[in-house]
């Protein structure tokens, strides 16, 4: 598979990424070691946590670290194989200091994750978001901390929007500190913005771009038709409720369209937007949540696509009326 190198770092991580939002919440360790060791044969070397996922966050929003934990018994053996993510800042406790981006917060947390993980260094160390409480200063000053030590090869953001990054990339360059290497952003067909802000802003300072959610939490795989229309096993049954804002008219009806010319091409509607979001060239890395191993079958036949052609993506991507890209 190939891999592309993230930002200003040496860090080369796999066009595919496994995204462990599903270990220990809704899979078991079983399960999450078959998706891991099916990743690794298929070529992904990236995989993405949070020191958050977990079991607890579905009872009271506060995490418990069993994602980590699950990673670091299967990773035995294997962690020269990986580039391992991990994040920081969603609440782990109760009180003030049991989360946001406060040195106090981020240096109780990195030592507990490096334990969960059974590693002593963690590949990209990502702010989980925004923390408006805490000083941007205080933040990247221990993070830079953090590479100088060894703890971490290189930082990253996820879910910043466009000024918070650049204010980031600011402060990191007036202090000479470490900078942001990558920013994490959700993207995909329904939810294109950051196209127009952050995507940009990366090129021009040489951030890496991971996405998540390619699928929409489900919606472009098709698992809805309405929002009475709600399968048991789906992540809006299970209390996933950031999904409902994907829920309107007009984002199914852009999924009828994605359906109809995955139906002319001869592929699924997921083979077709995984497709697309692995040809898009401002796409680093993108994050698969894998909860089953047939969601590591689908990216392999996808791989096996080769190059999409440029009148296709462009064909897809004028449904939602952004710019096509060149031949």
């Amino acid at each position: 598979m190939d891999k592309q190198t993230l930002g200003i770092s040496n860090i080369q991580v796999s066009k595919v990424g496994l995204g462990t939002m599903a270990f220990g919440r809704w899979i078991d360790a079983s399960t999450s070691r078959r998706i891991v060791g099916q990743s690794l044969e298929i070529g992904i070397n990236f995989v993405d946590t949070a020191n958050f996922y977990g079991k607890r966050q579905d009872i009271d929003h506060i995490g418990d670290g069993l994602g980590e934990q699950i990673i670091g018994e299967i990773l035995k053996g294997k962690r020269d194989q990986i580039i391992l993510a991990t994040k920081v800042g969603m609440r782990m406790s109760e009180g003030k200091m049991g989360e946001g981006l406060s040195r106090h917060h981020i240096m109780q947390e990195i030592d507990r994750s490096l334990q969960r993980l059974q590693t002593d260094y963690i590949d990209l160390y990502q702010v989980h978001e925004f923390d408006p409480h805490t000083p941007l200063e205080e933040t990247l000053s221990i993070l830079h901390e953090l590479v100088q030590q060894g703890k971490v090869r290189a930082i990253g953001c996820s879910n910043f929007a466009v000024d918070q990054l650049r204010a980031a990339y600011d402060i990191s360059n007036y202090h000479h500190q470490t900078p942001f290497t990558s920013i994490q952003s959700q993207f995909n067909l329904l939810a294109r913005s950051v196209e127009h802000n952050v995507f940009p802003y990366c090129d021009q300072v040489n951030i890496g771009k991971i996405i998540y959610s390619p699928l929409a939490r489900g919606i472009l795989a098709g698992r809805y038709s309405s929002i009475e229309d709600i399968p048991v096993e789906s992540r809006l049954a299970k209390g996933e409720a950031r999904i409902k804002h994907y829920f309107t008219n007009e984002n199914f009806n852009k999924v009828d369209k994605y359906r109809q010319i995955a139906e002319e091409v001869g592929c699924t509607l997921v083979q077709l937007i995984l497709w697309w979001t692995l040809e898009h060239p401002q796409v680093n890395s993108m994050l698969i949540g894998a909860s089953r191993t047939a969601h590591i079958d689908e990216i392999e036949k996808v791989i096996q696509f080769g190059k999409m052609p440029v009148s296709l993506w462009n064909q897809i991507s004028s449904i939602d009326k952004i710019p096509n890209i060149e031949e």
